[in-house]
């Protein structure tokens, strides 16, 4: 898929992506983006299969948590790699804003699974998405992404049982140009 960058999501609960540029490297094709995150947010552990993942904070404090839950925080000037297949969360752990200079690496599908993401979430009064939107993009895409943090319950059961229910209905024909999982 094609798009006009820059572009900016909103998930509706705190957290705003720009994807600003993507860069071609000879290794791979690298995204950069501006992340905001309001005191409080920020995604649950999730972990990338695929790609590495890369924030410096140019305001404010934001804390995160890798496999081990010991929280570390970095302030202005300081930044974190979340290197493929670890699992990892962020937050803003301060009193205002966070901004964050990130770069994610490859592309992939990643403009995808997030804008899609954050317009289930968007419509949520809560910050999980819309149940069925949600187990397309843990279903197709379980190759690229997972949400560690999910009970094993919901993991196994609920999120497929959902994705076959809206299979049935018709749920996903708004998914049908979705790019194909790597």
């Amino acid at each position: 898929m094609n798009y006009q960058l820059p572009l900016t999501i909103n998930n509706g609960h705190g957290e705003i992506i720009t994807f600003k540029e993507i860069v071609r490297e000879p290794d791979g094709d690298r995204l950069l983006l501006e992340g905001r995150v309001q005191p409080g947010s920020g995604p649950a552990k999730h972990v990338h299969f695929k790609q590495d993942e890369h924030f410096e904070v140019v305001q404010g404090e934001m804390s995160y948590e890798l496999e081990d839950d010991q929280a570390k925080v970095l302030l202005p000037g300081q930044s974190a790699t979340f290197f493929r297949n670890q699992p990892h969360k962020f937050w803003n752990s301060g009193d205002k804003e966070l901004v964050v200079s990130c770069w994610i690496k490859p592309v992939n599908n990643v403009i995808f699974y997030l804008s899609s993401l954050y317009a289930a979430t968007a419509q949520q009064k809560t910050p999980n998405p819309d149940p069925f939107d949600g187990a397309f993009l843990l279903t197709k895409y379980v190759s690229e992404y997972d949400i560690v943090e999910m009970p094993t319950l919901v993991r196994k059961v609920i999120i497929p049982l959902t994705y076959y229910i809206g299979k049935i209905t018709g749920k996903y024909e708004k998914f049908r140009d979705a790019p194909e999982a790597i």
